[in-house]
């Protein structure tokens, strides 16, 4: 250890791993030399390299989702700081646990004009659940300083990986030498009450703690839904953050003990799984469809708000005795504000706790299995004799999809279409994500590649709009770089499709220029470029195939599927006119 700043580096490099961390993405730069080096000299943590800050940090926000366990990020100072900031905004309004390590110019140059220094103190403001500007290393660290470091360290892990998961900020200042050179005034031997605990134990430990309702409470729910005959479940975004039997055996077994139904949004994490789940809300709670009043008493929500539009206009008009909320992370998510009771506790406790004691059948319930069944049967009817339009494309590739597939959603059409026409099964289990916690649609191919990263056992496919993918073009170079597989299917309509379901379509020319904002691009050359087999335009047989077996040899491939907003538009529009006719037999 020949200087202070390769000694201050490996220590707080040190607590982390022994704290639980695992991985590390690192951009390259000259500032963040000591604390790159000390990843690289760790036996214990893997690292993933990228050129790009801005897709190392939704690449490292892919891996934390997928393993529900704190990812570090490292760069270098100035705008590489900046350039984490979108997915540091996305981490934190989805809870998912980042350590940021930023490394920065020593005090003396900052606010001095010195070349790239900015003020990183705190940047990242409310979306850090934590934020230290940790001291400069010092020639002589006293115990109490190094000590200061190693708990330092176990906080940011602790306090990124707690019942509200997020993002952690360390800023480091570095003087040169930033290289491992040899400093005859620094003492680089730590003294007996600075040195790591034995058995690489953490410095401090930060033991889980579960939240278990109390009796009072639970005795409390089990009368308000005793007197609740008619009542549904809302399994919001992230209900379920990472597999968990346990959690959906007792959600599955209080839904029919109640005879309640669940409404499961797309990316839940419990839509795939069970054949009793609704997941045609969205068609048969469409405003221009009949769908017939049920009388809800109490609604149990669980997780995130939901994707639908549709889903939450029901619920906003919804007069229930009771919505009860159930978030163990205590954050709210009522953007209506229609929650009568919120509870932070573990879900699967009161779910396991609070069943009737005398199941009875329900016509209510039968009633939305019935609708759900209606509605499923008109969409694969009207799909099977389409022409090809876009939520076609995203019916294929789940009805394709083989056991145990992780599918990652862009935003704005991808996933909406994904919500609509990826049916629930009991046969098939995915794990299916996107990133709805600010819905950008920036970083969403390295998402993607940080999933396939933390879970490389399992086929990767990737559904993304066309101005989605071309916002994180430099992503792709993790494919060949982090030998990540993936499919790519990309909806490619020329522009801003969502917009085409908004009112703003009956304003033109503005309409089109300044918000549909045709780009005219293939994305031929992109495949090329980045070593991807190129797909274009397959017919619907073809399409499968070709799906298939990319995910079955594990061979990266872009399968490009051009279509038209108004045509895409058009399919839509007649497919709810005709679940509108089932729903009106039924």
């Amino acid at each position: 250890m020949p200087n202070r700043n390769i000694v201050w580096s490996q220590v707080l490099v040190d607590e982390l791993v022994r704290s639980g961390l695992e991985a590390v993405c690192i951009a390259p730069g000259s500032r963040s030399t000591p604390l790159t080096l000390a990843f690289a000299q760790h036996p214990h943590v893997k690292i993933y390299t990228h050129l790009d800050e801005r897709s190392a940090g939704f690449f490292a926000l892919g891996m934390a989702i997928a393993s529900d366990k704190p990812i570090a990020l490292v760069c270098t100072s100035g705008s590489a700081t900046v350039n984490f900031f979108p997915a540091i905004v996305e981490a934190h309004e989805s809870r998912v646990p980042l350590i940021v390590l930023t490394t920065d110019r020593p005090h003396e140059l900052r606010h001095s004009g010195a070349n790239q220094t900015i003020d990183q103190v705190k940047i990242f403001g409310g979306f850090a659940l934590w934020a230290v500007d940790c001291a400069l290393p010092e020639a002589k660290p006293s115990s109490l300083a190094i000590r200061n470091l190693r708990t330092t360290a176990n906080r940011a892990y602790a306090i990124a990986n707690g019942q509200r998961k997020g993002v952690v900020h360390l800023n480091l200042p570095f003087r040169k030498p930033l290289e491992p050179i040899p400093v005859a005034e620094d003492v680089t031997q730590l003294s007996a009450e600075a040195m790591p605990r034995a058995d690489e134990m953490p410095f401090v430990a930060f033991p889980t703690v579960s939240l278990s309702p109390s009796a009072e409470l639970l005795q409390e729910l089990q009368a308000v839904l005793g007197a609740c005959k008619h009542g549904i479940i809302v399994c919001g975004t992230q209900t379920l953050r990472t597999p968990h039997d346990g959690y959906f055996a007792d959600l599955l077994a209080f839904s029919k003990a109640w005879q309640y139904p669940i409404f499961a949004d797309v990316v839940s994490g419990v839509r795939f799984g069970a054949e009793q789940i609704i997941g045609s809300y969205d068609a048969f709670l469409n405003d221009d469809n009949p769908f017939p009043e049920y009388h809800v008493e109490v609604v149990i929500r669980l997780g995130d708000v939901p994707t639908s539009q549709a889903l939450s206009r029901y619920l906003d008009q919804l007069q229930p005795k009771h919505i009860i909320h159930i978030q163990p992370s205590g954050v709210w998510a009522d953007d209506s504000h229609r929650v009568s009771t919120f509870i932070q506790a573990d879900p699967s406790v009161i779910l396991r706790e609070c069943l009737p004691n005398q199941p009875e059948p329900s016509a209510f319930y039968d009633a939305f299995i019935a609708l759900e069944h209606t509605t499923r049967h008109a969409i694969r009817q009207h799909v099977q004799g389409a022409t090809r339009f876009d939520g076609q494309v995203v019916f294929d590739v789940f009805d394709s999809l083989p056991e145990g597939t992780t599918v990652f959603l862009g935003n704005s059409l991808a996933i909406r279409h994904a919500d609509l026409y990826a049916f629930p099964a009991d046969d098939k289990h995915l794990r299916v994500v996107a990133n709805r916690g600010a819905s950008g649609i920036d970083g969403n191919t390295s998402t993607a590649l940080g999933l396939g990263a933390a879970l490389p056992d399992r086929p990767l496919v990737a559904i993304l709009g066309d101005t989605t993918f071309y916002h994180d073009m430099n992503g792709l170079l993790a494919i060949q770089r982090c030998g990540i597989p993936i499919v790519i299917v990309l909806l490619n309509n020329d522009g801003g499709g969502i917009f085409k379901r908004l009112p703003i379509r009956q304003f033109e020319p503005y309409f089109t220029d300044l918000f549909v904002m045709s780009h005219g691009l293939d994305f031929a050359h992109v495949a090329h470029l980045y070593g991807l087999t190129y797909h274009l335009n397959l017919d619907r047989r073809e399409f499968q195939r070709v799906l298939n077996d990319a995910l079955a040899t594990r061979q990266s491939c872009l399968i490009e599927v051009q279509t038209q907003i108004d045509a895409d538009f058009e399919m839509h529009q007649q497919m709810m006119k005709l679940i509108g006719e089932s729903i009106r037999n039924l």
